[in-house]
């Protein structure tokens, strides 16, 4: 089944339309950091001709520690937020995790992230699909793929149907997560563009003890199946440094390398959507 379109400002993501790039780090860092990745972002998803749609959150309310870096807030972050959509005319993702954070979060988000650990609060993904804004919802890695289709409900019965579905892998033993590329075409099928998270796919949560750990060599891997089974957006984390990186460094990918095999999706994206396999 050809999922529905979804647009966010000039990008439309489903529909059988070309691969969707979600990237950018994982937490904001620094003003001119984040701006720097943004652009290094930009000019890599230009040159390859493949739409961009920039994340990063302005506070990571999961972490595995309380010492754990989490952002620079709500109002901090979002000004950080707004001068990379300004300067550089990107759409913006990132991810809401109170009631108290939506209202200002939809004045400037273009796409509203519900965090996997939330992908079955009802309440508040009613609340968030309320605003009508685009939400992309990560389902959780306790959720079945068929599971999700409860969560649509939960967004489609507000009257919104703006919506993207992500998968992050599924639990599998203690730190680990495994990506079943069923999932994929499974929730597919429901209708909706599907997103999957290279890099979150390869995180091994809590597996530092107070910190995540992961296979960041292991993304471009996962990338070319994923993007194999015919998804419409690719998420990805992305650093100057990621053995520097204050949140997920472990399994964010370098912006020295992700041109390379960006490029090499997108051509199997190409041949998929063009009916080669």
């Amino acid at each position: 089944m050809v999922p529905r379109e979804v647009h966010v400002n000039s990008v439309t993501i489903g529909g059988d339309r070309p691969l969707v790039l979600l990237a950018g780090p994982c937490v904001i860092e620094d003003e001119e950091v984040t701006l720097r990745i943004a652009k290094g972002i930009k000019e890599i998803a230009s040159t390859i001709g493949m739409d961009l749609i920039f994340k990063s959150s302005y506070d990571k309310a999961n972490r595995s520690s309380l010492h754990s870096y989490r952002g620079p807030g709500l109002d901090e972050g979002l000004r950080i937020l707004r001068r990379v959509k300004e300067e550089l005319d990107l759409p913006l993702l990132s991810d809401v995790h109170r009631f108290e954070e939506i209202e200002k979060a939809s004045a400037l988000l273009d796409v509203i992230q519900i965090p996997a650990f939330l992908s079955r609060q009802t309440d508040f993904i009613m609340e968030v699909a309320k605003t009508g804004k685009t939400i992309n919802i990560k389902k959780g890695p306790f959720l079945a793929p068929w599971d999700i289709r409860n969560v649509i409900e939960k967004v489609t019965f507000t009257g919104n149907e703006n919506l993207l579905l992500t998968e992050r892998g599924t639990t599998f033993g203690y730190n680990n997560l495994v990506s079943d590329m069923r999932s994929l075409v499974i929730m597919r099928s429901f209708g909706y563009p599907i997103v999957y998270d290279a890099t979150h796919s390869v995180q091994l949560p809590g597996a530092g003890g107070d910190r995540s750990g992961g296979h960041r060599e292991l993304v471009p891997q996962l990338a070319r199946a994923a993007v194999a089974t015919g998804i419409d957006a690719l998420f990805i984390e992305v650093h100057e440094d990621p053995s520097r990186a204050l949140c997920d460094g472990a399994n964010s990918v370098s912006l020295d390398v992700i041109g390379s095999f960006l490029a090499q999706v997108k051509e199997i994206d190409q041949i998929v959507k063009n009916g080669g396999l």
